[in-house]
């Protein structure tokens, strides 16, 4: 597959092209600034492109049979424009859209559909605006219904660590171990999101994986 991975010299979008890159695809690696390639591929060869472009969606996604949007922002204003700016770009090429999302918007286990956002055991206070950014757009992903889109929500903890292949999936609660921890490497992420890319599973909604 040609898989289009915009943010890939972020933590998890560099761990996503090194999985790609792993299993044999063929992958455009997209950052902003192209500058900050530590931690990626030696061999890996980086675009400049912005998901903000309308015109930058299109021209480095034509001819990709998946897009991985692994940006960050922390503005919710921007996060919603910049989702609807992809949306609209891969409606032109067809091409098939994963998410490197949020957490907020999963439930908590046990509390009548509370979401992380509104618990401080998952989500602390200083960080609900982030939060708040990623629940807006995982809202702007179920508003669109022309895109063939996945919405991948990390568990609670997201850290870089080991690659085991090894972890459980859910869908719109938050997985939870038995020490009621919430948590996975950065590499298995990667490992669910090139997962779900080469099944195809699920389709304009979100899943979920923890250890």
């Amino acid at each position: 597959m040609t898989i289009t991975i915009f943010g890939a010299t972020g933590s998890v979008g560099k761990r996503i092209v090194a999985e790609a890159l792993r299993r044999g695809h063929k992958v455009r690696a997209v950052a902003r600034n192209i500058a900050k390639r530590d931690g990626l591929p030696g061999d890996v060869i980086l675009e400049t492109g912005d998901v903000a472009s309308f015109d930058d969606v299109v021209s480095l996604t034509t001819g990709s049979d998946a897009v991985i949007n692994a940006t960050r922002t922390s503005s919710r204003k921007k996060v919603i424009q910049n989702t609807e700016t992809l949306m609209a770009g891969l409606t032109v090429t067809g091409a098939r859209l994963l998410v490197v999302g949020g957490a907020a918007s999963l439930t908590v286990p046990g509390t009548d559909g509370r979401m992380v956002l509104d618990d401080s055991r998952f989500l602390p206070a200083a960080a609900r605006q982030i939060g708040e950014v990623s629940l807006d757009q995982y809202r702007a992903c179920l508003a669109e219904t022309t895109v063939d889109w996945t919405y991948l929500s990390p568990p609670a903890s997201l850290t870089p660590g080991k690659r085991t292949g090894a972890f459980r999936m859910g869908r719109d609660e938050l997985l939870l171990d038995e020490k009621q921890r919430s948590q996975i490497s950065m590499e298995d992420l990667a490992v669910a999101m090139l997962d779900e890319i080469e099944h195809a599973r699920l389709h304009r909604t979100r899943f979920t994986v923890a250890y």
